[in-house]
């Protein structure tokens, strides 16, 4: 990549497109996965804050930084459910990744398709550890724009080769059947969120409407299940009923952030949960039995869009799927901004000189 101090490179959204499929989609949610765990592997590390977020009626604003001490990334992120209906996304998102030593970026890219990516990514990185060994069969509840790229991942990292399909709109059912069609699954699109999760291994709820909701009844869930909850991701925004948190050992990112935000922003304080990273790192267990209920209460970290940024950066020397953009100011004399602005000036007024001379 270039070395002009004014240059960063720029990952659009043509260009993300266009490197997840030179790098081929189960690769690149597999070895996003690696990149995520091993960051949560040095999570001690890294600076821990709860996302800044800014509420609205219709939706929510937020940042998502964090830094490691060598590197610095920051998300910008929305969440607005009622975009659907104006043909826009739900979710949209950018972000940037810097060097902490001099405090340049060192990339721009587009976040939201690699934040469906790296949520399915995190997701799956989650059941390799909560989930039982056996699992392959998947009940998605809400199948809008994550769920394909959920199943890939179950599918990439975990085996995961059966799903069963439930969405309020039937069309966003029939537009994963039919987006998955040549993936190798077995697909079931059912009538109830009841009927999906009958004999599923795994249940990941991933809807969007902003509000507390009961997409998951306690006699829904029985005994060996791992849940993906994935929808609640903002205060007053819940997918499940209360009864199987108390079912459950809960497993999330970071608790400071959760616990506003979660699904267990429905319990007390101080009721107990079970960091991720914790589990990965071997310093507590994750499923302990065939009959336990694990519930991962994912909300999404910046540590996730950290290991996101900085993988996709590893790719670009190879692929060149970037541009350069002209982002910072690079005067000569790096106290002489303002004749950076003369120079400017200067050669503007030669450029309309020579324009008049010509005419």
């Amino acid at each position: 990549m270039t070395q002009n101090l004014n240059i960063v490179p720029f990952v659009s959204v043509d260009n993300m497109m266009k490197l997840v499929l030179t790098v081929g989609i189960d690769t690149f949610l597999t070895e996003l996965a690696d990149t995520i765990e091993e960051d949560f592997l040095r999570w001690e590390s890294f600076d821990k804050t709860a996302r800044i977020a800014s509420h609205s009626q219709d939706g929510v604003i937020e940042l998502m930084p964090t830094s490691d001490g060598q590197l610095y990334g920051f998300k910008y992120v929305n969440g607005h459910p009622k975009n659907t209906r104006q043909g826009r996304q739900t979710v949209t998102a950018f972000g940037v990744l810097s060097d902490v030593g001099n405090g340049y970026p060192m990339l721009l890219s587009e976040m939201t398709i690699l934040t469906a990516l790296r949520t399915a990514s995190t997701s799956a990185l989650a059941a390799k550890y909560l989930a039982r060994k056996d699992a392959r069969s998947m009940a998605i509840i809400g199948n809008g724009a994550q769920s394909e790229f959920q199943a890939r991942a179950f599918k990439a990292i975990l085996g995961v080769d059966h799903l069963r399909l439930y969405d309020i709109d039937p069309q966003a059912s029939l537009k994963c059947q039919q987006n998955l069609k040549a993936q190798g699954f077995k697909i079931t699109i059912c009538e109830s969120a009841e009927e999906a999760v009958e004999g599923a291994d795994i249940i990941t709820t991933v809807t969007a409407d902003k509000q507390y909701a009961t997409i998951l009844t306690d006699n829904m869930v029985g005994p060996g299940v791992h849940i993906n909850a994935v929808g609640g991701d903002c205060p007053g925004k819940t997918e499940l009923h209360g009864d199987i948190l108390l079912r459950s050992d809960i497993f999330v990112e970071y608790p400071p952030q959760t616990r506003i935000e979660g699904e267990i922003q429905q319990l007390s304080q101080d009721h107990p949960v079970f960091e991720l990273w914790q589990v990965m790192a071997g310093r507590i267990e994750g499923r302990r039995t065939d009959r336990q209920i694990t519930l991962f209460d994912s909300v999404g970290f910046a540590i996730e869009d950290f290991s996101a940024l900085r993988y996709v950066r590893s790719k670009l020397s190879a692929t060149g799927l970037y541009a350069e953009l002209d982002l910072l100011a690079d005067p000569d004399e790096p106290r002489d901004l303002y004749g950076m602005l003369l120079r400017c000036e200067a050669s503007m007024e030669g450029r309309a000189t020579a324009l008049t001379q010509d005419a």
